[in-house]
């Protein structure tokens, strides 16, 4: 398969360039409201948001939607 036709936005990034992305981006207040999950909410840090995103898909799959939905602002601007 050629790298060059993937389609998937996110092919390439690691979750933690996700996650440290969306916290410069938000900061730890704005992201714990715009998904509330305690990794988000009660001493946030990347270590322990990593652990838990890791290993809980649905919780994952909200923050790699927050990612897309966050680059489409960036583009729009």
């Amino acid at each position: 398969m050629n790298d060059n036709n993937n389609k998937d936005p996110l092919h390439g990034l690691t979750l933690e360039a996700i996650v440290n992305y969306l916290v410069e981006y938000y900061g730890w207040d704005t992201l714990g409201q715009k998904i509330n999950i305690r990794c988000f909410t009660s001493e946030p840090s990347i270590k322990s948001s990593l652990k838990f995103l890791r290993k809980t898909p649905w919780a994952r799959k909200k923050v790699e939607q927050l990612y897309l939905f966050s680059q489409k602002s960036v583009w729009k601007k």
